[in-house]
């Protein structure tokens, strides 16, 4: 049975470069089964693109092979990946942080180098600005249809020596815990922290809690109210926010009905940070 392969990029849809891949990889076998995760990551965001493959990776069948391509270093020295996860999925990448969130929360059996020489498309060797195409679509297709095996692509690699991006601690008082705003659910600008579900339940909190919130952008107090913790969007009154557990079992905050990104301006990343407080 073929394999499937995933695309994602920063490339966006508006010019040929996505279709460029699926023909590289569809030349490499035209019975392949070939589908998107995203091709909105934010041009050259590492962080964006680790965190999509944590979101959706998992959830595709064993032997599934992601094909990863947000690639701000294309054509230096930057090394270029085939990673095993613990899952039993394969991703193909550039070594520089994409493999971040895998790694950390799903895990990561074996890397390997890509050995260029050997997977790359033929007569490509003049152009240094796609490998998306020209080496990542090509291995991954040979790799999701069993025309080379895992351990083909290249030199085994330490797992400890490929490039992470720093992920932000999470800080738990008696009455509070503190982390920061990793990414938004962009349609609809709710806010997705690090703090794991477990680790906000052991501060005591319960669904219908009052809670006070406050977020800094760096020393910047950008919000500080107090919010109702709910099961669903629904525990609240439209346009009114809500403290909730997203798809990935991190605590997240959100409009109901509304945009809270937009309505107070905030955005993602280590310095923006997010407390959740007890309410005396």
């Amino acid at each position: 049975m073929k394999k499937i392969l995933v695309f994602q990029s920063d490339f966006g849809l508006l010019d040929g470069a996505v279709a460029a891949m699926y023909g590289v990889a569809l030349e490499v076998d035209i019975d392949l089964k070939i589908y998107d995760l995203t091709h909105d990551i934010t041009p050259y965001n590492t962080w964006e693109a680790s965190y999509r493959l944590f979101q959706a990776a998992t959830y595709w069948p064993e032997g599934t092979v992601f094909v990863s391509v947000v690639d701000p270093g294309v054509g230096t020295d930057r090394k270029s990946l085939v990673a095993l996860t613990k899952k039993g999925h394969f991703i193909v990448t550039p070594d520089n942080g994409t493999l971040t969130h895998i790694k950390n929360y799903v895990g990561i059996t074996e890397v390997r180098e890509i050995e260029e020489s050997r997977h790359r498309r033929a007569d490509s060797q003049y152009s240094y600005t796609f490998h998306g195409r020209d080496v990542y679509a090509f291995t991954g297709a040979k790799l999701a249809s069993g025309k080379i095996r895992f351990e083909e692509t290249g030199e085994k690699l330490c797992v400890d020596d490929i490039i992470e991006l720093e992920l932000s601690e999470v800080t738990i008082t008696e009455n509070s815990i503190k982390g920061c705003i990793d990414i938004l659910d962009v349609r609809f600008g709710s806010l997705w922290t690090n703090i794991k579900r477990e680790d906000f339940a052991k501060i005591g909190f319960k669904y219908g809690d009052r809670i006070e919130v406050i977020i800094k952008n760096g020393p910047t107090l950008v919000y500080n109210n107090r919010v109702t913790y709910g099961k669903s969007f629904g525990d609240v009154y439209v346009s009114e926010p809500v403290i909730y557990v997203n798809s990935l079992y991190r605590m997240a905050l959100a409009i109901n009905q509304g945009n809270f990104a937009k309505a107070y301006s905030i955005g993602t990343g280590r310095h923006w940070t997010i407390e959740f407080k007890k309410v005396d």
